[in-house]
């Protein structure tokens, strides 16, 4: 039946490889668009509330960021991911799950628990792993638009078209406004943060011999918000006369995955962030630019009919810096930005030792 096809659909967070659901040894929670749509908001961030033990928290009651806790760890320790490639970096746990349109999702895998030994520290709480559609077996078009009495309007759409004789392309805009100030409460500020957000999201996949793998995807995400005293206006920004919070955001993201041309099953992935912020809270400014990118080489082995292996490298690399004291010598005020190279080797054995029980063993 269709809903047991559902329960036991394919998935690929738990191993980075895809597996049935029923088979895999690491508990996976699938979400299909369909919650989406029962669970309408105007970002996944605020969907995921529904899930149980999954807690989007806003950490700022005036400008309204906030990060997402898994089991009740803090924010930091649950890694987002986009096609199973990691969306890391300390100014996205929360970006990484705004403005990708809905209609481009074809579910969302959450690893509840320590994911580390494949994704990193980032993944000590969990991991939420979310598939986009293929263009290949996405609808020519979809579309979704919202609004309510708040006056939140959101827009989701999704095109795919060709690329080429062997290459197809899926397109997604997002589009959310509130531009509405409400104060129920009658403090004089902002109940909720005003937001003006756009995110154009493309994805190409291409036809090669043996249904090997070839993708590349990139996102550009922009977001104008603030909060603060119900008189405040951009006017404002940067002084101390009338408080209030506002942030700017500019973001973009490419993910790439390709199987190389050999017998074996050795694949090639990697992401790539960049993410600016300009910020003021109050008066007080705070302007951070930071730049990552990951970059993995995956080999899948059978050994028998009870090993499967997942071996292979990775590095990470990432420049930060900011106008405060975490980036500059206090002795001199000169800035000295963050730059990290991270290497990384792990190998992972799937053992099947009866019908019923497989044992997981990585390093």
């Amino acid at each position: 039946t269709p809903l047991q096809k559902e329960m036991d659909g394919i998935v690929v967070s738990g191993t980075m490889k895809a597996i049935r659901r029923s088979e895999s040894p690491v508990a996976v929670e699938v979400y299909t668009p369909q919650f989406l749509k029962k669970n309408p908001s105007p970002s996944i961030f605020e969907s995921l509330q529904h899930v149980n033990g999954v807690r989007p928290q806003l950490n700022c009651s005036v400008c309204n960021t906030g990060d997402i806790h898994i089991n009740g760890l803090e924010g930091p320790y649950t890694l987002i991911a986009i096609d199973g490639m990691p969306v890391m970096s300390s100014l996205a746990s929360v970006y990484g799950l705004f403005g990708i349109p809905t209609q481009l999702i074809e579910r969302i895998e959450i690893v509840k628990g320590p994911a580390s030994g494949l994704y990193g520290a980032e993944a000590i709480g969990g991991l939420i792993n979310i598939i986009t559609r293929s263009p290949e077996k996405a609808p020519a078009f979809t579309g979704q638009l919202m609004s309510n009495n708040w006056m939140e309007h959101a827009l989701d759409a999704g095109i795919k078209f060709k690329a080429g004789k062997k290459g197809s392309s899926l397109l997604g805009l997002h589009y959310f406004n509130y531009q509405q100030p409400q104060d129920n409460n009658d403090d004089q500020f902002t109940d909720v943060a005003l937001q003006h957000r756009v995110s154009v999201f493309n994805k190409f996949q291409w036809s090669r011999p043996k249904n090997r793998s070839a993708s590349l995807a990139g996102r550009y995400f922009y977001e104008d918000r603030w909060g603060g005293d119900m008189r405040w206006n951009k006017y404002f920004r940067g002084t101390d006369s009338i408080y209030g919070e506002s942030i700017q955001t500019s973001r973009w993201e490419l993910f790439g995955q390709y199987q190389l041309p050999v017998s074996e099953k050795i694949h090639f992935s990697f992401s790539a962030t960049g993410h600016q912020q300009h910020s003021y809270y109050g008066k007080v400014p705070y302007m951070a630019d930071q730049r990552t990118g990951f970059a993995q080489l995956i080999w899948d082995k059978k050994a028998g009919i009870s090993h499967s292996f997942l071996t292979g490298l990775s590095v990470r690399t990432n420049y930060y810096d900011d106008n405060s004291t975490a980036t500059k010598d206090t002795a001199d005020g000169t800035n000295q930005p963050d730059r990290t190279i991270i290497p990384g080797i792990f190998i992972q054995d799937e053992w099947a030792l009866q019908n019923h029980q497989v044992l997981l063993i990585g390093l």
